[in-house]
């Protein structure tokens, strides 16, 4: 099934095209005109420059007048083999198509609502034939059974002429067009965008990166460059203003050796308040007893970490370097 983008805006039309699977670029006046365009000529020119095939519009009173502009407009410069005119349907709008096929050019006849309509596109030769789906739903038709219709009749009776899904307004549109099998179909940029976005999709990639990550990752790379040390002979009062500086909820307390003395969490600083009071801030930090911290190599990768974590039920490890403290890791950088 092809795949055409529906836009006029010159932006949406240059991110979509670097997918670079994108068939072509549909669009219109009233598109132009919502974008403010006033050059439309000059706009067709650049945009045929920027896709690989550029549906436009052939307006005329008579097939006349039709063929006239769309031979004006391929006088711009235009690839015939790269341009699709698109003609409303209409008496005069098939005798155009039949016309213009006649000269070996590519016809989209649109703005299709029934199946006649259809059916007499097919046999003036159109390249495409395209039902407004839409538009069809916002008037309480049956959009769907059409397009099926113009599709089986494309199938049974052979025609050369591709159906266009059009008028594409959700997600769910581009599902009905796979599921009937249209040949073609053409979708804003904004619909285009989310038919890659699943939730579980994203919460799936986000495990796979976190996976990889842990396996490939250094605890080093990891830690965010703070290392919360204070020296032994620092009271508690203001080794509570450095943790809160540091942004950890523990700090790292040194002997004058540089040697890692004990690590003092939130946790230790409420203990030590309910058994000694307020008293106990004007205390140094050598004053209190400290376990083995628990610590963690920076050359060990983030894998290990998370063993310890879950082992451990802590919320930080320490981070050491030739033994020496460089960091702390929290459960939450992990």
């Amino acid at each position: 099934m092809e795949l055409y983008l529906d836009s006029a805006n010159l932006k949406e039309i240059e991110e979509g095209f670097k997918l670079g699977f994108l068939d072509g670029l549909t669009t219109t006046p009233t598109f132009m005109q919502k974008e403010g365009i006033t050059d439309i000529d000059g706009t067709i020119v650049r945009l045929s420059k920027m896709v690989p095939v550029l549906q436009i519009e052939a307006l005329g009173n008579t097939a006349e007048e039709i063929l006239k502009e769309a031979k004006r407009q391929l006088n711009l410069g235009l690839d015939p083999a790269r341009t699709v005119f698109k003609i409303p349907v209409s008496l005069e709008g098939v005798r155009a198509c039949k016309m213009l096929r006649n000269e070996g050019l590519l016809v989209n006849v649109h703005l299709v609502y029934t199946l006649q309509q259809a059916y007499m596109a097919m046999q003036a030769g159109a390249s495409y034939v395209c039902p407004l789906v839409g538009r069809l739903q916002d008037q309480g038709h049956d959009a769907l059974a059409l397009v099926e219709q113009c599709v089986d009749a494309v199938d049974y009776y052979g025609y050369d002429t591709k159906i266009m899904f059009s008028s594409v307004r959700n997600n769910e549109h581009v599902r009905n067009a796979i599921n009937i099998g249209v040949h073609t179909i053409t979708v804003p940029l904004k619909i285009l965008k989310s038919l890659t976005e699943n939730n579980f999709t994203m919460l799936g990639t986000e495990q796979f990166i976190r996976d990889t990550r842990l396996m490939t990752v250094k605890v080093r790379e990891a830690v965010n460059g703070v290392n919360p040390l204070v020296p032994s002979s620092t009271p508690l009062a203001d080794a509570i203003v450095k943790m809160t500086e540091y942004g950890f909820g523990a700090i790292t307390v040194i002997n004058t050796d540089g040697s890692v003395k004990g690590v003092f969490t939130d946790g230790d600083l409420r203990r030590v308040l309910g058994s000694d009071g307020r008293d106990v801030l004007g205390k140094k930090m050598d004053a209190f007893k400290y376990n083995t911290p628990i610590s963690i190599d920076a050359d060990l990768l983030l894998n290990e970490a998370a063993g310890i974590f879950k082992k451990t039920n802590v919320d930080t490890l320490l981070v050491t370097s030739s033994g020496k403290p460089i960091g702390m890791l929290d459960i939450q950088d992990l």
